[in-house]
C-alpha cells in the first residue's frame, strides 16, 4: 500500500458485476482460442450466442465486459489452461486474472490472509476486515465515495471470491468470525505459469515467492607456490682465506 492517496492507483471496483465465475471465464477463454486470439471477435461471439447464459441482454453485456477485462490480463498459456485445464486449474486461472486486474483483492490476500497464516492465526475475523478497509480508505478515497450499500456490496463480493477461489473455508459464525484461511492446492502447471509470469503473484495464492539463489563468490586464484629459499652462502674458513 502506498503512503499517500496521490501516489496510489485507483482501485477497480466494477468487479461486483461478476463473481469469480471460473466456468464462465473458461467459456470465454475457449471462444477466444477458437477466434485466433481476437478479442473483438470473441466479444461479438459471446454476446450473439449468449454464451454466458445471461437472463437479459444487459446482464450479458455486464458479465462479458467484466470477465473480458480480467482475462485480458492473462497471457496465452494461462488462457489455454483456463480453457482446457481441470476444474481446479480453471479456478486458479480465474483467480489469477482477478489478482492482476483487481488490486484490492491482491492487497487483501497479501496483507491480511497471508499475514494470518504467517502468524499462525488462520481465523479471519470481521475486525481484520474492518482494519484492512480503514487502512485502504486512507489511500483510496474512491472507497469512501461509495454509498454504504455499495461499500457492503464490494466487501461481500470480495469475501465470496475468496471462498470460490479456495482461500477461505467455512461460514461466518458467532464472535465475528468469517471463516478459516487456507492455501489452495495448485497443480505444478499452475505454479509454473504463475512463477514464470511474476513470482510476486504467488502471494495471491498464500505462497511465498521462491528465494533467489545466492550468487557464488568468485573463487580466488590459487596462490603461487613460494620459490624455494636459496641456501645461505657458507663463510670461508681462515684456511680457505689464506689460500686465496
Amino acid at each position: 500500500m502506498t503512503s499517500s492517496a496521490t501516489s496510489a492507483r485507483r482501485y477497480c471496483l466494477s468487479f461486483t458485476a461478476a463473481g469469480l465465475k471460473p466456468e464462465l471465464a473458461a467459456v470465454i477463454a475457449g471462444i477466444y482460442l477458437e477466434a485466433a486470439a481476437n478479442w473483438a471477435l470473441t466479444k461479438a461471439t459471446v454476446l450473439e450466442c449468449n454464451a454466458l447464459q445471461a437472463r437479459s441482454a444487459n446482464t450479458g453485456k455486464r458479465l462479458e465486459l467484466e470477465l473480458r477485462q480480467r482475462l485480458q490480463c492473462l497471457n496465452s498459456r494461462q488462457m489455454e489452461l483456463l480453457a482446457k485445464g481441470t476444474s481446479d486449474e480453471r479456478t486458479a486461472m480465474a483467480w489469477l486474472a482477478v489478482l492482476k486486474r483487481i488490486e484490492i483483492a491482491a492487497d487483501l490476500t497479501r496483507e491480511v490472509l497471508l499475514g494470518k497464516l504467517s502468524s499462525l492465526d488462520p481465523v479471519l475475523r470481521r475486525s481484520d476486515m474492518t482494519a484492512f478497509y480503514e487502512d485502504c480508505e486512507r489511500d483510496h478515497p474512491e472507497l469512501t465515495a461509495l454509498a454504504p450499500s455499495s461499500q457492503q456490496k464490494v466487501r461481500s463480493a470480495l469475501l465470496q471470491m475468496l471462498r470460490d477461489a479456495g482461500l477461505l473455508s467455512g461460514k461466518a459464525g458467532k464472535g465475528g468470525t468469517l471463516g478459516t484461511v487456507q492455501r489452495p492446492l495448485l497443480s505444478p502447471q499452475v505454479q509454473e505459469l504463475v512463477v514464470s509470469d511474476d513470482p510476486a503473484l504467488l502471494a495471491g495464492f498464500l505462497l511465498h515467492a521462491p528465494a533467489k539463489p545466492k550468487a557464488k563468490a568468485a573463487s580466488k586464484p590459487a596462490a603461487k607456490p613460494k620459490a624455494a629459499a636459496k641456501p645461505a652462502a657458507k663463510k670461508a674458513t681462515p684456511a680457505q682465506r689464506a689460500k686465496a
